[in-house]
């Protein structure tokens, strides 16, 4: 996060993990730059995202959204606290159909682990089911990672409810 932080001059980064250990982690890790309001770490699930609507101008998800509990929902659920224009990227090394040893054990115990693997054509459909614009899918097999990416409608009507 701190990282972040240096990157973007303007504003504050936002974390959010449902693990106290996580969370306690994160905030030492960080904690010179959450000592100078740069950097806000907290404990809650992204099924309910402690902010406002309109909050975020980009939320960001790597290697974690194959774990989120109700993925469609929780993936609206973001679309909620991004403002109008928004963008939601989300990254990780483990999808289906991606050919690693990894990811094709995670795969075969999915069932087991309660990972939602998707591939890229079902990430694509997940962001457009979901209410996200300007969609776009970027798969690199050779690199083994892919990156979804979405935005908030800039107008509410257009935005998928439920």
């Amino acid at each position: 996060m701190s990282k972040l932080a240096e990157l973007a001059t303007e504003g504050k980064v936002y974390g959010v993990d449902h693990s106290e250990a996580s969370v306690g982690s994160t905030a030492r890790t960080n904690a010179r730059q959450i000592a100078a309001g740069r950097v806000d770490v907290r404990l809650a699930s992204v099924s309910d995202l402690p902010f406002a609507d309109d909050t975020f101008d980009l939320v960001t998800a790597v290697e974690t959204h194959f774990w989120w509990p109700q993925l469609p929902s929780d993936i609206r659920e973001v679309r909620r606290v991004l403002k109008p224009a928004g963008l939601l990227m989300i990254a990780a090394e483990i999808y289906k159909g991606a050919g690693t040893l990894l990811s094709r054990l995670a795969e075969e115990h999915s069932g087991r682990t309660g990972m939602t693997l998707l591939s890229a054509d079902e990430h694509r459909q997940l962001f457009t089911d979901t209410g996200y614009s300007d969609v776009q899918v970027l798969e690199r097999r050779e690199k083994t990672w892919i990156c979804a990416m979405g935005r908030k409608p800039r107008s509410s009507a257009a935005q998928v409810k439920g």
